[in-house]
């Protein structure tokens, strides 16, 4: 198992600090405070010099605490700030060449009142491995004179992973059961200078098993669903009921030879070793290769905030 953490050259993302069920952080030129379980210690900066610093702060609502409306609430600004505004990824250079990498991801960010703002910049390292692991694929494709391969990005969210599959060549279908998520998506895409991915607004479960009906395979599929949620025509998604269901269905419509699958989670109780017996149960003897572990912030004190557990099945 392994811990991971996005690159320190990444500009445009910054944990400042953390504690007391907070964190404090810089998206591009604004400092947001926002409620944070995990961070159980003390901060680092006194009171004072997070109030000077910050420019909005998420406050829970009546439904905090409550399961699926654990994050709802309201910000409120502190200092002058943009309704949106817009931060850039840019991949990481070649360990052996020490080439720029082609991944260029940009983002639209907004307040919502579920104190997300459009990007969990802990997921920079799966970006990385999908930019990774879909431009191999997209050169043993071009060698042997096949499509582009096809990657399924599954409670997607507003897009990063999306688009830095589709940044390394992949025809990328991208799925989510909101509707005004999924044109975040289509924006974000336009703002990286890419076109081309599909877009699906639909219960994923629902959409993975229909996939599997029609023989469909995909060489890349990516997951990370939340602990609850509702599909577009108010299907329920329960995380501990559901995920090996969906594990199993994923696991038809994998390409048999040269594919990967990432799922991530984030849903508390969640350990690596238990995502990695999930994965290995649901595969069975076709599972591959297997990496598990952490993505986690490094405070600027450096005091280290787990977020989610990763795991990554390559064949």
């Amino acid at each position: 198992m392994t811990v991971q953490y996005p690159d320190i050259r990444w500009k445009d993302y910054e944990l400042l600090d953390s504690g007391r069920g907070e964190k404090l952080e810089r998206f591009g030129k604004y400092v947001l405070r926002r409620p944070e379980p995990k961070a159980l210690w003390d901060p680092s900066m006194s009171q004072a010099e997070w109030k000077r610093l910050t420019h909005t702060v998420f406050s829970p609502g009546a439904g905090f605490g409550k399961a699926g409306k654990e994050d709802s609430g309201t910000w409120e600004r502190l200092r002058p700030m943009e309704d949106q505004w817009y931060i850039r990824y840019s991949g990481e250079p070649d360990p052996e060449t020490h080439a720029a990498s082609d991944l260029s991801i940009s983002l639209r960010l907004g307040l919502t009142s579920f104190k997300h703002v459009g990007v969990f910049p802990e997921q920079a390292p799966n970006w990385e491995y999908i930019f990774r692991e879909t431009s191999r694929l997209s050169r043993i494709h071009r060698a042997n004179g096949l499509p582009s391969p096809k990657v399924l990005n599954l409670f997607a969210y507003t897009g990063a992973a999306s688009i830095a599959a589709k940044c390394a060549g992949a025809d990328v279908t991208h799925l989510d059961s909101v509707r005004q998520v999924v044109s975040w998506a289509r924006e974000n895409m336009e703002r990286s200078g890419l076109d081309g991915i599909r877009w699906v607004v639909e219960d994923a479960l629902k959409f993975a098993r229909r996939e599997s009906r029609r023989g469909n395979v995909y060489q890349g599929i990516i997951m990370d669903p939340p602990a609850y949620g509702h599909g577009p025509d108010g299907e329920k998604w329960k995380l501990d009921e559901l995920l090996f269901d969906m594990l199993k269905t994923v696991s038809s419509i994998l390409s048999p030879r040269e594919g990967f699958v990432v799922l991530n989670l984030y849903s508390n109780g969640y350990s690596a070793l238990l995502g990695e017996t999930l994965v290995r149960e649901a595969f069975g003897s076709g599972a591959g290769s297997m990496e598990s572990g952490e993505l986690a912030l490094k405070d600027s004190f450096g005091k280290i905030l787990p977020l989610s557990i990763f795991v990554r099945l390559k064949r």
